[in-house]
């Protein structure tokens, strides 16, 4: 067999379309990623496909710690246990990154529920200070606990009492990006003349105040030390000042917390499937956890009469005092799947030592 003289060799006509198609592909790639950089750049941060890939399928994510902020008023020890109860059903199930939990108890001394649930004990703000809105004691206790802890866990869920876990939390976080629930009644765009008393032109548009509060947020421990002093001094501005304290009520310290992420360039990723609010939303589905500030009402046909006091309800309010009793009966039938927090209320106080002690 003769050999060729160009064995070996590629056609000059070849290696031109060979460039000419790694050209296309570069240039391709390069059109991609400045695409996305200018949708980073843009803070497009609402789609809840843009967290961490497969978050929904489950596990694998960095661990989060779960604190809890809480008063030794009864109100707060039976939702509390409820909680911590949820929690560890909760914890180990696949598809969960739940780490380990803290109750930080801003009271300012220890109480019967030390040995149940892992709790640190921080000061309340000095008397007078919230003015009766005891809520303002939380970024303040934030503030002590992330300095006076250890935390293992580089993220930590912020949680109230009456949330109860549903479904595995998985971190829905995205490296220094927060995850958080988007609260219809925060409209921060709404009130921009009250925000620019916090939030001046300078530091960018009103927009970029997220419509959420601290609760629930899943959030990077070093972005929440940084972030927690200014929140609790714009929250105590904000009650200090009367047109902010008339405009924004019982959510002041909800906005305190959007107004400093804003502050310190913080945007989140706002996800719907964080939580469900009965009586308001209908379906559980693959949400993680039932909120339940609201009170329940219906009458006997599962039809709902809120602003009304209903035959069947469930109000928290109603158990200021005290734990409700065992064994909560069951809305009506045609009541929406979201009142299954009546049956976790049940199971817990069916299970916890000790329910009727406040």
């Amino acid at each position: 067999m003769v050999p060729r003289k160009n064995a070996g060799r590629a056609s000059p006509f070849l290696l031109i379309l060979l460039s000419f198609g790694f050209f296309l592909g570069t240039y391709n790639l390069l059109i991609l990623v400045m695409h996305k950089a200018s949708k980073s750049a843009t803070g497009e941060l609402t789609d809840p496909i843009i967290s961490r890939p497969g978050d929904l399928a489950g596990g694998g994510a960095p661990k989060f710690h779960v604190a809890l902020t809480a008063t030794d008023a009864p109100y707060s020890k039976w939702q509390c246990r409820v909680m911590y109860y949820w929690y560890k059903k909760m914890k180990d199930e696949p598809g969960s990154d739940m780490g380990g939990f803290t109750r930080v108890l801003h009271s300012g001394s220890p109480d019967n529920l030390m040995d149940e649930i892992p709790t640190v004990v921080t000061d309340p703000l000095p008397e007078g200070l919230d003015r009766g809105y005891i809520v303002l004691n939380r970024p303040w206790a934030f503030v002590q606990w992330l300095e006076k802890a250890t935390i293992e866990e580089d993220y930590i869920l912020m949680a109230e009492p009456d949330h109860v876990f549903v479904n595995p939390l998985p971190n829905l976080a995205h490296g220094d990006h927060p995850a958080a629930f988007p609260f219809f009644y925060i409209k921060p765009s709404d009130h921009e003349k009250i925000i620019r008393k916090y939030y001046p032109e300078e530091k960018g548009p009103v927009t970029n105040v997220d419509p959420i509060g601290n609760s629930p947020v899943i959030i990077k421990k070093s972005i929440l030390e940084k972030i927690a002093p200014t929140w609790m001094n714009v929250s105590l501005r904000m009650k200090d000042d009367p047109e902010t304290d008339k405009a924004f009520g019982w959510v002041l310290e909800m906005y305190g917390y959007a107004v400093a992420s804003a502050l310190h360039g913080v945007r989140h990723i706002l996800r719907k499937d964080f939580m469900l609010q009965p009586p308001w939303d209908l379906d559980i589905g693959k949400k993680f956890i039932i909120h339940y500030t609201y009170g329940c009402d219906y009458n006997m046909k599962g039809e709902l009469t809120y602003g009304k006091i209903g035959e069947w309800r469930f109000d928290k309010r109603s158990h200021l005092r005290g734990p409700p009793p065992k064994n909560i009966s069951l809305p009506p039938p045609g009541v929406p799947e979201s009142i299954r927090l009546v049956m976790a209320v049940n199971e817990a106080s069916a299970n916890l030592p000790d329910w009727e002690t406040p």
